[in-house]
């Protein structure tokens, strides 16, 4: 393990991806998958094969490795920042490998697509039909899935927080890209690898363990074993992979949404799994700025939706009928968690809520949930919760400056922080946003996509909701229906998305190339 731990980072991940690439093999052995099996299993050995001549050929001295991590501390983030783009570009590449020998009526572009989605937990597929594809290769998108949000888990919070990005920026009085003011000793102290590690250690046996227990009860409601681990690890994750077509067609039932839903709640705010090593002074979970604005919007857009029967859609029957209206109420209240978290699970009753609402294409709704996404350090995409709870504060306190020009804000110097520095990096954070999906847009529509699509594909990948595309617009879109060009721009978004815009924008900053 010490050695695995000095070894280049991007070479640890080939060889977990090396390692992960054993468990469709076994799986596709044990029901007869066997060509399957075989391409998971030589892909396997392959991929770790290659990467343990790369740490051999960079093996050093344990002193000469830790006189070279005192000697490069000063560049650690950057380094760690392209490991993570490379990580998200070029890893895909060796696990679209088995994907297309399993496969063998797809291109290897398409492969690699898919695994860009799946490990940016996007979700977006080019195969809409799930029969074109086997249980074992099902089974190796769903895992590729869940182990990019264990990855989004791990470097959030020992690559991005340290490096005050992520959305920690709201909560530090430092620039952006700088350390986090209120960071603990230890990662003032530790190196990169060491912060891996230990929260690698940490945060594994939680994402492990929750995964298994929604495995459990998705099977004990109906599911079968193979559909409720394939849906335990995306809701995990937030990545809406599904061997089944969705939750729909899970047979776990009302059950079994009810459990997604419970889960789903661990991509609203990060304190619901861990608690939070950057500050001292966190507030518990019910006083969380991530969980407040979370519940406000679960509360408030579920109840317009179902009260909306009686403004305006006149025209519906059954208004007394009872069963119809909780369908109905539930459905608005899945699909609200389900895509703020970006997770993109479609409930049974949506359509009964869009019939009771009067409203056949709340497009609008869904991606407006998806842009403002879940909590910081969470597998979930979008703009994020806690950004826009400082856009909020930021806002509530200038009306009141209106009011009373001469009053003072109160409520502690960390209120004041994110009211100040806080709304000022979010508010640059959703402008930045806003005219990257203007861009992505004007790219799109170069190849001939029209304006609607061109939104709805545009937003599916930044947020990292590859299965908004479904729901969003009048007619369903697919992503198998574009051609090479805007696959390759859609490809490049979900890895922004995942990234996120101010890190990328510290990457290109010259400031921080001279450190």
């Amino acid at each position: 393990m010490n050695r695995f731990s000095r070894m280049p980072f991007f070479v640890q991940l080939m060889l977990v991806a090396g390692a992960a690439m054993m468990v469709p093999a076994i799986y596709g052995a044990v029901v007869s998958q066997h060509e399957d099996s075989r391409a998971f299993f030589y892909s396997g050995i392959l991929l770790m094969s290659f990467a343990g001549m790369i740490a051999i050929a960079r093996a050093r001295p344990e002193s000469t490795a830790d006189r070279d991590t005192r000697r490069d501390r000063d560049r650690e983030g950057r380094n760690q920042l392209m490991t993570l783009l490379v990580a998200y570009t070029v890893l895909p590449f060796f696990l679209a490998v088995p994907f297309v020998e399993a496969t063998k009526n797809t291109t290897f572009f398409n492969a690699y697509f898919e695994m860009v989605s799946a490990l940016t937990t996007t979700g977006a597929t080019l195969f809409d039909d799930p029969d074109r594809l086997s249980r074992t290769v099902h089974l190796w998108r769903a895992l590729v899935g869940w182990l990019g949000g264990l990855f989004a888990w791990i470097t959030a919070i020992a690559v991005l927080a340290p490096l005050n990005l992520g959305g920690f920026e709201v909560l530090s009085s430092r620039q952006v890209g700088q350390g986090s003011s209120g960071a603990t000793q230890f990662i003032q102290v530790a190196a990169g690898p060491e912060r891996i590690a230990r929260y690698t250690t940490r945060l594994f046996p939680i994402y492990f363990g929750l995964t298994v227990a929604l495995w459990l009860a998705l099977a004990m409601v109906g599911a079968s074993p193979y559909v409720a681990l394939c849906h335990a690890m995306s809701v995990m994750a937030t990545s809406g992979i599904s061997p089944v077509g969705g939750l729909t067609s899970s047979g776990a039932g009302f059950l079994g949404e009810m459990l997604v839903f419970a889960f789903l709640f661990l991509a609203i705010s990060r304190k619901t799994f861990a608690t939070d090593d950057m500050r001292r002074d966190a507030p518990p979970l019910y006083r969380d700025p991530e969980m407040k604005i979370g519940l406000v919007l679960l509360v408030v857009l579920p109840s317009l939706l179902f009260l909306r029967h009686w403004v305006g859609a006149y025209e519906v029957e059954r208004i007394w009928d009872i069963p119809a209206a909780l369908s109905s109420l539930w459905g608005g209240l899945f699909m609200v968690l389900s895509f703020l978290t970006t997770a993109g699970f479609e409930s049974a009753s949506w359509s009964e809520s869009r019939i009771w609402s009067g409203l056949q294409t709340p497009g609008v709704l869904l991606l407006g949930l998806a842009i403002f996404g879940g909590g910081v350090a969470t597998t979930a995409g979008g703009v994020k919760l806690l950004r826009l709870y400082a856009l909020v504060r930021h806002g509530e306190r200038e009306i009141e400056k209106m009011i009373s020009p001469h009053s003072v804000g109160g409520a502690g110097a960390m209120a004041r922080r994110v009211r100040r520095q806080g709304g000022y990096v979010a508010w640059v954070y959703f402008m930045f946003f806003a005219l990257t999906i203007a861009a992505v847009m004007i790219i799109l529509s170069l190849f001939g996509i029209h304006f609607e699509q061109a939104a709805v594909f545009t937003i599916a990948a930044l947020t990292t909701t590859g299965p908004l595309v479904q729901v969003a617009a009048e007619v369903p879109y697919s992503f198998a229906d574009l051609a090479v060009g805007p696959k390759a721009v859609l490809a490049a978004t979900m890895v922004l998305g995942r990234l996120e815009l101010l890190a990328m924008i510290a990457l290109i900053n010259p400031d921080f190339w001279r450190r």
